[in-house]
């Protein structure tokens, strides 16, 4: 069970995002850096109870029109050895103290907790609350059996997302949605994808896909 601390991060997950952010391919800012606010996301638990998992949701009003990002990211206690690519930066937590901010889709443990949720073996949990199931993320699962390894064997970052594909036979992947837009459906080879919602910078409330479940074949 992960524990929400009531503290400060210093500096806070929106600033070490407004840096970071411009960097990748699917960022669709131009001029300027990005102006994010927090308006959604989930979180998943570490069964070991070592590493912090979230999915957030950080929208961009910089342009003519706001842009939601969906940020996996993982904390940990010390660095993750062989992911200086990913890491995002450093944060003083009030309680726990230095913290590690990882691109979560480089993290194996992230990426094993958001297999089994993608097979229905993890529960949701609420971005602000510990020890609270959040019954707003939706898991669409055909039960198709898909074995693979907890570490990521190869990150692919593009214009349209992260392809994380995983040790296995049938190669598995994920498919990380990374820019939310409420009218795109999951990818038609998918046998699971994973719903939540966030708030539009006006209050209104949105659904898309965060991540699918496809496999390319042996």
């Amino acid at each position: 069970m992960a524990i929400i601390h009531r503290t400060t991060l210093n500096p806070t997950k929106l600033e070490l995002l407004t840096a970071w952010l411009p960097s990748r391919p699917w960022y669709l800012g131009t001029d300027g850096a990005p102006v994010l606010s927090r308006n959604g996301g989930f979180r998943l638990d570490d069964p070991r109870g070592e590493v912090g998992i979230e999915f957030l949701v950080a929208t961009d009003v910089s342009g003519g029109r706001p842009v939601a990002y969906h940020v996996p990211l993982s904390y940990r206690g010390a660095p993750l050895e062989g992911a200086e690519e990913a890491l995002i930066g450093t944060s003083e937590h009030g309680v726990l103290g230095r913290r590690w901010v990882y691109d979560g889709t480089y993290d194996p443990v992230l990426v094993a907790e958001l297999l089994a949720l993608l097979q229905k073996r993890a529960e949701p949990q609420a971005q602000s609350l510990s020890d609270t199931p959040d019954p707003t993320v939706v898991v669409h699962f055909d039960g198709t059996d898909t074995e693979a390894g907890a570490a990521p064997a190869a990150v692919a970052e593009g214009p349209d997302g992260t392809r994380v594909t995983l040790e296995g036979d049938r190669r598995p992947a994920l498919r990380v949605t990374r820019v939310l837009r409420p009218a795109d459906g999951p990818p038609a080879d998918a046998s699971g994808h994973v719903t939540a919602g966030w708030r539009s910078p006006d209050g209104d409330g949105l659904r898309a896909v965060f991540a699918s479940l496809v496999t390319t074949g042996s």
